[in-house]
């Protein structure tokens, strides 16, 4: 555990802009304390605030979290209708907290498969929060990186065909220009936590320079200190673009 002085320090040196987290282990927290999925799925979401916590503290710009991936369509229909309901509790219990602290909350992903109320929350959550500037908020739902690249292309495609585009124009800035948030940077930093090695699917494109960063500990655990541990560890690293 950081103390409040680390915790100061490492919000002196170069802070990511944006970090990105993959959530994972709620599950494994759970099983491991012989607790219902549920449990663990609400144990996550307390993290979720920790981590929003941290990154103010810590001067972040940018919170991109993977709640919910296109591919998570596949696990039980029970679990999947208590992740639903989580997120429903959080945006109707969380959104004034994170108004207060002026915090903008966006969504990327599809929107199309979810319930009319859940879909009705997302848009006033960011509607009532879209003025504020201290931290965003990025809740990846229903999300892939491969559709997202895939969708891009097809604006591509459109825009050619309708002669908004010229063909020798399309470049990578063409391309990231018609991803789900174009405006924000890229993330410096991607964690994953509960061991795993990978970036199932997460901002495929945008990581291409990020550190990564793969955390032991399952998701329910994550806290402030976690996260200034991991920002001590992003300013110990020499970033490099390819350019050497």
């Amino acid at each position: 555990m950081l103390s409040a002085q680390a915790i100061e320090k490492t919000a002196a040196g170069r802070v990511p802009r944006h970090i990105a987290i993959i959530m994972d282990g709620n599950g494994r927290w759970a099983a491991a304390r012989r607790l219902p999925r549920a449990i663990g799925h609400r144990r996550g979401a307390d993290a979720v605030r920790r981590a929003v916590e941290g990154c103010i503290a810590q001067g972040v710009s940018v919170l991109t979290l993977y709640a919910f991936s296109s591919e998570n369509w596949k696990r039980p229909a029970d679990e999947i209708e208590d992740l639903m309901a989580l997120l429903r509790i959080y945006l109707e219990r969380e959104i004034d907290e994170l108004d207060r602290n002026q915090v903008r909350v966006r969504f990327i992903g599809d929107r199309g498969p979810f319930s009319e109320d859940l879909r009705a929350l997302i848009s006033e959550a960011e509607s009532r929060t879209r003025g504020n500037g201290r931290l965003t908020l990025v809740i990846a739902l229903n999300y892939g990186g491969r559709a997202e690249i895939v969708e891009a292309c097809r604006r591509i495609a459109r825009d050619v065909a309708e002669g908004r585009l010229d063909v020798e124009a399309i470049d990578e800035a063409a391309l990231a220009a018609r991803l789900h948030a174009p405006d924000l940077p890229d993330p410096d930093l991607v964690i994953r936590t509960s061991g795993e090695q990978r970036l199932s699917n997460f901002l495929l494109w945008q990581s291409a320079y990020a550190e990564l960063l793969f955390l032991d500990l399952l998701w329910p655990d994550f806290d402030e200190a976690t996260l200034a541990a991991a920002i001590a560890e992003y300013q110990s690293r020499e970033r490099r673009f390819g350019g050497r």
